[in-house]
């Protein structure tokens, strides 16, 4: 491998010397937060580092949904998170995906308003019957009246999709579906022509804040900068035991083209665990940690048998149950969560911030935390 120390006075100038910001992470947040502090900081030098050849947590591996707050997560979060923090989450998330929205025009990501359908199995799991009127009025609330009844339940499920064995759902008309690499790809190109280097194939073990500068040890050689910010979500602890956050794993797969499949939507069942969308005339489906937690508590990006085997199992009974399709794709990626919804974003060290778990959300929450990231400093 090709180490600092053998490289050439230009290439050290260029990339390595005199960084007055280094980003660990070059995911939604990583890229958001060098866009951000590019705005604030004009003549500043930025350099991200990414450890894959791509981003290796969820941002260029999730599933594509704009989303902000299912009908059965709200209710279940009221259960047992105080409800000016349940609402501050869902705002955060709302007002996030217009964060996204302002940086990169939605229509150059295939984003479609396509809307949301949280998925309900039996007649005992439906919500209170006065539980969407108290949503749609929080909705107004937070929002604005002018976004009207946002969720409605929606009995024809059967009739529209074709599924089998939902008793019911909920729709949401304000959510949707993007394409996730081309999201990624814009957000590279955005921030490179904001002269903000990226570096990829270079993995941080670990760092160390001086005080008038910090030392960041990587496989190619010691890195100097005057600020450090994490963004590595699932895989944080590797770089720091302190950090309340722990890797979660979720696998995916995708169908073949189908012949029939004449709708559009993003849909979420089991209290979110599995979530599935169309893209075109194929079927993405994801999910299914919740049957192994202990063993989805990974940063190992492998897919497992068992939690394989659900997901299929679901496209073959409920989802798509007369058809024939193969799997053609099948990846998984890293979210960070934790014990909170709530991101953190906390200054480590005089000159090291970090901004990670953001639980499965980082597509609507990223670009606002890559914000509060870049004003910290």
């Amino acid at each position: 491998m090709l180490t600092i120390e053998n490289l050439s006075f230009w290439e050290k100038e260029t990339y390595f010397n005199h960084n007055d910001f280094v980003i660990i992470g070059a995911g939604i947040v990583g890229y958001t937060t060098a866009f951000w502090l590019r705005k604030k900081y004009p003549t500043s030098k930025i350099l991200i580092l990414e450890r894959g050849y791509l981003p290796s947590g969820a941002s260029t591996k999730n599933a594509g949904f704009a989303c902000f707050g299912s009908p059965t997560e709200i209710y279940d979060d009221l259960q047992r998170i105080p409800e000016s923090l349940v609402w501050e989450t869902v705002s955060e998330r709302f007002h996030g995906l217009k964060k996204l929205f302002s940086i990169i025009e939605p229509d150059l990501f295939d984003y479609k308003p396509c809307g949301s359908w949280d998925l309900v199995e039996k007649k005992e799991d439906l919500l209170p019957n006065d539980f969407l009127l108290y949503l749609n009025q929080k909705i107004r609330e937070n929002f604005g009246s002018s976004y009207g009844e946002t969720y409605t339940q929606d009995k024809t499920i059967h009739e529209k999709f074709g599924f089998n064995g939902f008793y019911s759902s909920y729709h949401n008309k304000l959510e949707g579906a993007i394409n996730t690499g081309k999201l990624m790809q814009l957000l590279f190109q955005k921030i490179t022509s904001l002269d903000v280097n990226v570096l990829f194939g270079v993995k941080v073990d670990s760092f160390n804040d001086e005080g008038n500068e910090v030392v960041i040890q990587t496989n190619i050689g010691n890195i100097n900068c005057s600020k450090l910010i994490i963004c590595t979500n699932g895989f944080s602890k590797e770089l720091s035991q302190k950090l309340e956050v722990e890797p979660a794993r979720a696998q995916v797969v995708v169908t073949s083209p189908l012949k029939n499949l004449n709708w559009e939507g993003t849909f979420h069942f089991d209290r979110g665990y599995y979530y599935f969308r169309n893209i075109e005339n194929r079927i993405l489906i994801g999910g299914g940690r919740n049957l192994d937690f202990e063993g989805e508590t990974t940063t190992d990006l492998s897919i497992s048998p068992q939690i394989q085997e659900a997901i299929e199992n679901l496209l073959k009974t409920m989802i798509i149950p007369h058809a024939k399709f193969e799997i053609t794709d099948r990846w998984a990626g890293i979210m960070g969560v934790g014990k909170e919804k709530k991101p953190i974003i906390k200054i480590l060290s005089n000159n090291v911030a970090v901004g990670v778990r953001l639980g499965g959300m980082g597509v609507a929450i990223g670009s606002n935390v890559g914000q509060k990231l870049a004003n910290i400093f």
